[in-house]
């Protein structure tokens, strides 16, 4: 896992999120990187890439947001998204964007 935030909200979010993910299993050759974008005055833009494939994205505002919360549910999502890869691999299949 690769950690591309530099906000305070992004290192806690990448905090919450990596421990999750050290507990799925079959996750060995599974690239994940967290990006961030922020964009003065109005908050941040945050996103996790598996395998190079954008599965999950959303916005900080500048004030209190439940971070930990935004983690579960990107996990959720990344979990889906591994399903999906793992699928594909038994399959055969190509892969779809998503975004």
């Amino acid at each position: 896992m690769l950690d591309r935030t530099v906000t305070r909200f992004g290192k806690d979010f990448v905090f919450y999120y990596s421990g999750y993910w050290r507990d799925i299993p079959a996750t060995d050759n599974i690239t994940v990187v967290i990006y961030e974008q922020v964009y003065p005055q109005a908050g941040t833009v945050l996103w996790v890439e598996m395998n190079d494939r954008r599965i999950y994205q959303t916005y900080f505002g500048r004030r209190y947001n439940d971070v930990k919360e935004t983690a579960e549910q990107a996990v959720l999502q990344s979990l889906t998204e591994l399903a999906r890869i793992q699928a594909d691999r038994i399959l055969g299949e190509p892969t779809e964007e998503l975004f």
